[in-house]
C-alpha cells in the first residue's frame, strides 16, 4: 500500500473554489484502479493550507492516475488557485496501531 500526501497552499479567496473542485473530483479519484481512499485535511493554524491523503494499492496505480487526462485537467484548474508551490510525498507505512 502506498500513501500519497500532498500539501496545497491557497490564496484565501480561492479556498471555496478549491473545495468545490475537490468535492466534484473525489469520487472520480476513488474510481481509479487501485485507489482505496481520498481524504482532505486542513491545517489548524493556517487555514489556507490543505493536505490530501490518498491510499493506493501500488505505485503504478498512482502513476496511471497522475498520467490521466482527468488528473491533468483538475490539476491545471487547482494550481491556478495556489499561493505557494505544492509539495508531495509518497510514503509507505512502517508501523501503526491501527490498520489503514
Amino acid at each position: 500500500m502506498l500513501i500519497r500526501i500532498v500539501k496545497l497552499t491557497f490564496k484565501p479567496e480561492n479556498i471555496p473554489s478549491f473545495e468545490q473542485i475537490f468535492n466534484e473530483s473525489k469520487n472520480r479519484i476513488l474510481a481509479f484502479e487501485g485507489c482505496n481512499r481520498v481524504d482532505l485535511y486542513r491545517d489548524i493554524d493556517n487555514p489556507n493550507i490543505f493536505f490530501t491523503y490518498s491510499l493506493w494499492e501500488k505505485e503504478g496505480d498512482l502513476e496511471s492516475y497522475r498520467n490521466s487526462d482527468f488528473f491533468k485537467e483538475v490539476w491545471a484548474h487547482t494550481k491556478k488557485l495556489f499561493s505557494d508551490r505544492a509539495e508531495a510525498w509518497s510514503v509507505n507505512k512502517v508501523q501503526s496501531t491501527t490498520p489503514y
